[in-house]
């Protein structure tokens, strides 16, 4: 299965897999240039690959949530492409991948509950709590998926003194209010490799997954003007 996942929930990230393995990715720390950088990553990764845009077998974009502009840019480019490559289009939820790559990596006990938290600016966190699955991953010679974590709640935006009391919490924002959360692994972003490889678990699975409506929770900073009022004499 050859995927091409974006995101741009947070930084701006590209990542091309072939079944399970990572060809080529891009990331970028710029939170301000995620117009003017997916584009020509995503042309340099696949040319660098050799593969045609029609080859591949889905374009896959992350939701978010996050920040209006940002998360725009992403999803725009990643329809754009499908749309005029002619592949099938999916939507993931952001938070999904950093709590993939949580329990991939062995860092929660299996089974277990916990939160995971991006920043969402303004003092506030982009949030989901999720349960390990009760198994970390396959063992050698297993010709089984491994499972992925469980959504059990969110996603949600609030302050970090709203979280829910007693989960550790994974992501960016554990190091940003370390005063109100138990922070564990590494305070990574969502990242697109970890995205495709969601997206490939649940489209083996037989499982539906979502379109690529945006998850911004908050309304734009940009709003219509109003009417003009009408001057007094």
């Amino acid at each position: 299965m050859l995927l091409l996942a974006l995101d741009t929930s947070a930084a701006a990230t590209v990542a091309l897999l072939r079944d399970d393995d990572v060809v080529a990715r891009f990331g970028s720390a710029d939170t301000r240039s995620h117009a003017e950088v997916l584009a020509p990553a995503v042309h340099r990764i696949l040319t660098d690959a050799g593969v045609a845009g029609p080859d591949l077998d889905a374009v896959v974009a992350g939701v978010g949530p996050g920040p209006f502009t940002g998360l725009r840019a992403g999803l725009v480019t990643a329809r754009t492409l499908a749309f005029v490559w002619g592949v099938p289009l999916h939507g993931v939820m952001s938070l999904d991948a950093l709590a993939f790559d949580a329990t991939a990596s062995g860092t929660l006990p299996p089974g277990s509950e916990f939160l995971v938290g991006t920043d969402a600016r303004r003092g506030e966190v982009y949030w989901a709590a999720y349960r390990a699955p009760s198994s970390n991953g396959v063992q050698p010679g297993q010709d089984v998926h491994p499972e992925l974590p469980k959504l059990l709640d969110g996603p949600h935006v609030g302050p970090a003194a709203g979280l829910p009391k007693g989960l550790p919490l994974v992501g960016r924002a554990a190091a940003l209010y370390p005063d109100d959360v138990e922070g564990v692994g590494a305070l990574a972003d969502p990242d697109a490799a970890s995205l495709g490889r969601v997206a490939r678990l649940r489209l083996l699975a037989g499982t539906a997954l979502p379109d690529t409506s945006p998850l911004y929770l908050r309304e734009s900073d940009a709003q219509v003007p109003g009417p003009r009022k009408r001057a007094t004499a």
